[in-house]
């Protein structure tokens, strides 16, 4: 099965918040295993795998670049992730490829709003994480701490970390006891549930899996370390002293025993544990040493001879003392030696990971179909390939299965020229290089079998399903590999082969892969599930050439970002616009740098940000339930007829709990997967063998909407009375059990309701008759599982009432076909509102059709004003847009958390910077043992733009921001307000004094840039010109 060399392999990925030292920490390790690449001096100065020219002038990683180092007889395959938010889909494809993760903390900043995303993604895609406290250093030079000080503050980052992970696990935790509930698993899953409540704390020093290290200077420990010097001098084995050497622990002299707080208790008036007095004092001792003017030198002699240290003679008389102390820390306590070692025995192997992760990589199909005969064999190959991936099995007669990443581009120059075996290689495929300068290379991870340079593989897309046979063939792609390569940061060295276990770039694949694939020497697998990233990329930007006609170099270019980045996206607008999608401002410049130099290489015209808003109406808590009361019993609607009198459309609106609207926003992707199968299975082409998964995800939506109004009740229910409530609570769940469609497109936060069996009045038209109801069909509530009971009342179309005729068989099937023109309708509302034609949000609408029996100018009319469908979905379109315009629309805006870390000095002036982009600020906090404050504030997005450059030219770069896209928040203005009352007139004045409108102003910026109407005057309160002097 599983070679025994794939067990010397380590696939790991160092994660941290932005500027907390992976990219140093990476040099160190390699300028100690690299083979040569890069000389010790030059480690943590470099910065050896920022290769690009952005990189080095900001200072921060852009991409993922990966290495092998050889440690041992160990191979460690390292991947080096940005720290920054906007570079977070980066992080998403290094975890995907690695087994574990070093996930590195500031010992003075701590934890951030970064550290809880890595964690994040590392638990999500099974990683086992060690931690790396980092810049220990800075305790002593900079902020002062005694070792007791440093201790507590060490500790507390630790017990920080530890609570993150212990929620994650809890999250399971919950789900799967949910699943126990439900009846899904059984006592083996039950038995699981109880072990993992119960696990200890994931990061414990004495376990190996935290080091303590400053990769500045070079240095770095695990507890085992000190635990190893100490044990022959206290005559005590190496695993006692590893539980004492962390936590409250203290060494008894007398005794000579490590005892607890207790047991020391009237032994020692400042007891100090043992990590404070056997670990962190020495190194305090030698900082001060080196470093403070009358610093006692011999103490670093007494570490040199007790250590048997090899310092040159040279670098002790250095004049700077930090290179002095750099000499000695780093033959003290070498930080590669310390990192690799616990990489080595605290992270697993291919073989071990892969058993772990299977579930998240290839999550298990089962086959539950009546006539399984044809799909038996592909199957059962396919679960067989999906077992030689859960043992990483890399025999050669195994099918081969790799997962791409991502793409990344590299100029045809850079690449070698010689082949493994010294053959030349012809590096410069037509098709590309008559498109681009570089070369398109695929960075993967080999999962199973053997990968040779020249193989034809499968390229399988993440909605690829082998059982579906000749309709998923536009989602496989035979392709033939050009080269193999081994990466070295920037440089690539020809393999001819590479096994299971091994991350590899390789040539060939650039016009079959977008961003991401799976291949297989087999066609009969299933396709990796797809990486979960952060955020969405929510900055737009339209983009055009300066000189029209260099349009086709854009576009071309465009398509070669677009393959290049993993998060970027490129769309066309409906006024034809080339828009840019990016993660933040960086990200956007990073790609706009790229394409001119790069890509497209012309100038370019980039367009103020494109903010996306939404829209709803006023409503909230105890306002709900007035409008549900309304909204129940027919007092106020708004009606549209169709222009030749055959149809009257009555739409009343309300606005969804919020708790609602946010489920449905967060269940976007399971609705569309729901409905897409839906549609799949009318076509007869929906396999069953997601049957069990899909139920699943039906149950999981509906018990989400259920908790949702649930909340929403409890939460209005200390301000009304009991009675009441269960009123509201049946009129909720009626409302669910008559839901005709989602919308925009078919699963947004918006709902459009069938009437109840109890219909009100109805219209007549100018010859007498009374219309004809037509009543939808509850399609959605139906899938969702919610009208089981209700069928009866909502399956007929239409409800007549008159007696049963010729004419009225004919009406109905009319009706009938007009449906679909309802919902249609529905939709083209709720994708562009009235007040700027942005997406409505949170919506309710009741829709009465009424159809009328036709007459005899039918045919002129129909010449006259088109197709019944057709003004039915006007119809209904518009009287949607009305309904809403009367019920107080609102504006809805995206909003940013914030978290802001800032000097004392500086706070004033960030303060200042926040009030001008009307932030929110939700808490501040000085960080204990320094003068740093934190700062949380909410930032509207559509003010953020350049927020962190205004922010540093403030603070005098003493301030720094990190942005993520957090929630929308409804703007409590009217954007048509206008004083009236008395109070309003003697508030604000006649008009002529109003205060800016920020609704107003939004919506307006908005409709302006679209396009629309923009209803402004360019003078307001004019006076006439005086002529003080007249010159004849």
């Amino acid at each position: 099965m599983g070679d025994p060399s794939c067990r010397k392999i380590r696939n790991i990925c160092i994660l941290a918040h932005v500027d907390h030292g992976k990219t140093t920490l990476a040099d160190h390790l390699i300028a100690a295993c690299g083979g040569g690449v890069l000389h010790p001096k030059l480690a943590g100065r470099l910065r050896y795998l920022d290769s690009l020219d952005e990189e080095q002038r900001r200072a921060i990683t852009m991409k993922s670049s990966s290495i092998t180092l050889h440690y041992k007889d160990y191979n460690v395959n390292l991947i080096d992730s940005p720290g920054h938010i906007d570079f977070c889909s980066e992080v998403s494809t290094a975890a995907r490829l690695s087994d574990g993760a070093l996930v590195l903390v500031d010992a003075v900043e701590g934890v951030h709003i970064q550290t809880h995303a890595v964690l994040r993604q590392a638990w999500v895609e099974k990683l086992t994480p060690c931690l790396v406290l980092n810049k220990i250093d800075r305790l002593i030079t900079e902020l002062k701490l005694s070792p007791m000080e440093a201790y507590i503050r060490l500790q507390r980052i630790v017990h920080e970390v530890n609570a993150i992970v212990s929620a994650y696990k809890s999250e399971k935790y919950l789900s799967d006891v949910d699943s126990l509930i439900a009846g899904a698993s059984g006592d083996a899953d039950e038995e699981l549930v109880e072990v993992e409540d119960d696990e200890e704390d994931m990061f414990q020093p004495h376990k190996g899996n935290v080091a303590f290290a400053c990769a500045f200077d070079g240095w770095g420990f695990c507890i085992s370390h000190f635990a190893e010097i100490y044990a022959s001098k206290f005559g005590a084995s190496v695993t006692a002293l590893l539980k004492g050497l962390w936590g409250p622990r203290y060494y008894h002299t007398k005794k000579r025993m490590i005892v607890g707080k207790k047991g020391i208790e009237g032994v020692s008036k400042d007891p100090q544990p043992m990590f404070v007095q056997y670990v962190l004092k020495p190194l305090w001792q030698v900082y001060e040493a080196a470093l403070e003017p009358d610093g006692d030198r011999r103490m670093l002699d007494k570490v040199i001879s007790t250590f048997n240290l090899s310092v040159p003679q040279r670098e002790l008389q250095n004049k700077d003392p930090k290179l002095v102390l750099q000499a000695v820390m780093s033959r003290w306590l070498p930080l590669s030696d310390t990192i690799l070692s616990m990489v080595v025995n605290c992270m697993p192997d291919p073989i071990s990971a892969q058993s772990t992760r299977i579930s998240r990589l290839l999550p298990k199909r089962e086959l539950v179909v009546e006539d399984a005969s044809l799909d038996s064999d592909v199957f059962s190959e396919a679960e067989y390939v999906r077992k030689c991936v859960e043992t990483c099995d890399s025999s050669a007669h195994v099918p081969c299965v790799a997962f791409v990443s991502k793409m990344f581009a590299v100029p045809f120059k850079m690449l070698p020229q010689k082949g493994s075996n010294g053959e030349l290689l012809n590096n410069q495929p037509a098709g590309e290089a008559e498109e681009s300068d570089d070369c398109f290379l695929a960075f993967a991870r080999i999962f199973s079998g053997i990968l040779h340079s020249g193989q034809k593989v499968f390229v399988l897309s993440a909605v690829y399903d082998p059982l579906k046979g000749e309709s998923m063939q536009r989602h496989v792609q035979e392709a033939q590999l050009q080269s193999l390569y081994t990466m070295m940061g920037q440089y690539l060295v020809p393999v001819s082969s590479a096994s299971a276990g091994d991350v590899v770039a390789i040539q060939g694949l650039g016009q079959y892969i977008l961003k991401s694939a799976t291949l297989s020497s087999t066609k009969n697998c299933w396709p990796f599930s797809s990486m979960m990233f952060q955020v969405a990329p929510t900055l737009r930007v339209a983009i055009e050439p300066s000189n029209p006609a260099d349009m086709g170099a854009l576009v071309k270019g465009l398509r070669l970002l677009n393959r290049a980045d993993p998060f970027v996206e490129i769309t066309v607008s409906s006024r034809g616009e080339q828009v840019l999608a990016a993660a933040g401002e960086v990200h956007l410049e990073r790609c706009i740098k790229d394409l001119k130099e790069r890509f497209a290489k012309v100038s370019l015209e980039v367009s103020p940000p494109l903010v996306s808003f939404k829209e709803t109406i006023e409503g909230e808590g105890i306002s709900l339930l007035d409008n549900l009361k309304a909204f129940s019993y027919c007092t106020d609607y708004v009606e549209k007829a169709t222009p030749n009198g055959r149809c009257v459309i009555r739409v009343q609106v309300m606005k969804l709990p919020h708790t609602l609207t946010k489920v449905l926003e967060e269940c976007y992707d399971v609705l569309e997967d729901i409905f897409e199968g839906q549609s799949k299975k009318r076509d007869g082409n929906l396999g069953s063998h997601i049957a069990k998964d899909d139920g699943e995800l039906v149950a999981g939506v509906r018990k989400r909407i259920i908790d949702a109004i649930e909340s929403e009740l409890e939460f209005v229910s200390k301000k009304i009375d009991k009675d009441r409530i269960e009123r509201c609570r049946r009129m909720w769940f009626s409302f669910l059990e008559r839901i005709w469609s989602l919308g925009p497109s078919q699963v947004g936060p918006n709902i459009l309701l069938i009437p109840d069996s109890k219909a009100g009045s109805v219209p007549s038209c100018s010859q007498g008759q009374r219309g004809m109801l037509i009543r939808g069909s509850c399609d959605v509530s139906k899938r969702l599982g919610f009208s089981s009971s209700v069928g009866l009342q909502t399956d007929s179309s239409v409800t007549s009432l008159e007696e049963p005729t010729e004419e009225a068989d004919s009406l109905c099937l009319e009706a009938e076909a007009l449906k679909s023109s309802i919902v249609s309708g529905f939709q083209f509302a709720t994708a562009a509102g009235p007040l700027c034609d942005e997406p409505m949000w949170g919506l309710a609408f009741l829709v009465e059709p009424y159809i009328f029996q036709d007459d005899s100018d039918a045919s002129n009319q129909s010449d006259q004003y088109g197709a019944l469908s057709g003004q039915v979905m006007t119809a209904v379109k518009e009287a949607c847009r009305t309904a809403m315009l009367q019920n107080k629309p609102r504006l809805v805006e995206a909003m940013y958390f914030c978290e802001l870390n800032t000097p004392t000095e500086y706070l004033g002036a960030m303060y200042g910077v926040l009030g001008k982009m009307r932030a929110r600020v939700l808490k501040e906090e000085m960080q204990e043992g320094s003068s740093l404050f934190t700062v949380h504030a909410y930032v509207p997005v559509a003010e953020s733009f350049g927020f962190s450059d205004e922010l540093r030219k403030r603070t005098s770069g003493g301030a720094s921001a990190l942005l993520v896209l957090s929630h929308w928040e409804e703007q409590p203005e009217d954007p048509f307000f206008v004083p009236k009352t008395e109070e309003e007139i003697e508030e604000f004045g006649d008009g002529s004094s109003v205060l800016p409108n920020i609704a107003r102003k939004l919506m307006n910026s908005v409709r302006r840039r679209k396009g629309l109407h923009v209803e402004e005057k360019v003078v307001q309160h004019a006076t006439k010109q005086r002529t003080l002097a007249r010159k004849v």
